[in-house]
């Protein structure tokens, strides 16, 4: 469902199990009759063929891969936006999973983009997308090569926040209401030397002494509820006037 909404793949059918009960597909039915994607009843092993034995609900769709953002379309997004964009980039990815939770947060918390270096990308799609719980189709994904990019965000007034652990700025105490790149690293080798060299700035999250260090799915989902808190608090303190 989340894949035919977001319109960004090409669907060449949708396989659906004979024995599949009625209510449980029909959504998925009137959404692609009215998209006009093909829908063909099928034997439940060529399904399973199909799906290589990963759990799939009777339902299966045959479509493209998810178009990757460019730079260039993402720039034309964001001047078209009224908001004060709020972009994520995350370095040392090293788990599917740990990627499809962090894109379900930035998706739930109105990211208007994630940014991850191209050859990091060596994850399969559908392992990132079903954590992700729909996230992965509807959110702007792009890859980029080189901080280059980055700099080109930056020229055109966005802050890049490198979010480290030993700093004394804390997240609570940065203006995430501003245009901003939330840099975000993994466990084992957290943000390159190239994208700390650019940031404007550097924030941690404050824990406890001796506390165990977060993973890059927390790390990310407790800077990006705390971009929402104050992107919330304002928006309401505008609403009021």
């Amino acid at each position: 469902m989340a894949a035919l909404n977001a319109r960004k793949r090409r669907f060449e059918v949708i396989l659906i199990r004979h024995d599949a009960h009625a209510e449980k597909v029909q959504e998925v039915i009137d959404l692609a009759e009215q998209l006009g994607v093909a829908i063909r009843r099928v034997d439940p092993k060529e399904i399973d063929s199909l799906a290589h034995g990963v759990t799939h609900g009777g339902v299966v769709a045959i479509c493209s891969a998810k178009h990757r953002t460019s730079v260039e379309d993402l720039i034309t997004q964001l001047d078209e936006t009224r908001e004060a964009p709020l972009l994520i980039l995350l370095e040392g990815v090293d788990d599917a999973r740990n990627l499809g939770f962090t894109l379900r947060t930035a998706d739930a918390v109105g990211a208007h983009a994630v940014l991850i270096k191209k050859h990091l990308w060596d994850f399969d799609e559908t392992e990132v997308a079903r954590p992700a719980s729909g996230a992965y189709e509807k959110l702007t994904l792009v890859q980029i090569d080189t901080v280059a990019p980055l700099k080109q965000l930056q020229a055109r007034g966005l802050q890049l926040l490198g979010c480290i652990a030993g700093v004394n700025t804390t997240l609570f105490d940065a203006d995430l209401t501003a245009p901003t790149i939330l840099a975000i690293g993994g466990e084992k080798r957290g943000l390159s030397g190239a994208v700390r060299e650019i940031c404007n700035g550097f924030v941690t999250i404050p824990t406890k002494v001796g506390g165990s260090s977060l993973s890059l799915s927390h790390a990310s989902a407790i800077s990006m509820g705390e971009a929402m808190r104050q992107r919330w608090i304002k928006a309401s303190k505008f609403a009021k006037i």
